[in-house]
């Protein structure tokens, strides 16, 4: 008497249960990662040994004796007072409102000087560069 096995084993793999559970991460990470409010101040900061892609249309400069210098587009730059940066700042986003603002820092001077600039910068919404100049090597 011979024995037939009636049930055939199927040698394919199905792959919807681990597409629901990749979905369900997907899902997770997603709804997880708007809740998340990074306390950092968000600067472009540029590769030093690459420019940036951005084209900064305004300038700010601060020389080593803490004289501020403002500019935009291809003017010449202009001295004026802390005071007087934010002003043209937000005259400027008016005139253009996908701009970015490049910041050009002697070595030398404090770090308090530049917070000071990038506290401007990140009260308005302003999209900052830091600029700095290539590494040699």
């Amino acid at each position: 008497m011979a024995l037939k096995q009636k049930n055939k084993i199927d040698p394919t793999f199905s792959l919807s249960s681990m597409t629901d559970i990749i979905f369900l991460l997907l899902l997770f990470f997603m709804i997880t990662s708007t809740v998340v409010h990074p306390n950092a101040i968000k600067l472009l900061l540029p590769e030093s040994k690459q420019q940036t892609s951005a084209k900064p249309l305004t300038r700010v400069t601060i020389d080593e004796n803490l004289n501020y210098y403002v500019a935009f587009g291809k003017e010449k730059e202009r001295q004026v007072d802390f005071d007087g940066i934010e002003p043209f700042l937000q005259q400027r986003i008016l005139e253009e409102p996908e701009m970015y603002v490049a910041l050009y820092a002697d070595e030398k001077i404090p770090y308090k000087e530049l917070v000071r600039v990038l506290n401007i910068c990140n009260e308005n919404k302003f999209k900052l560069v830091l600029a700095t100049r290539p590494l040699k090597e």
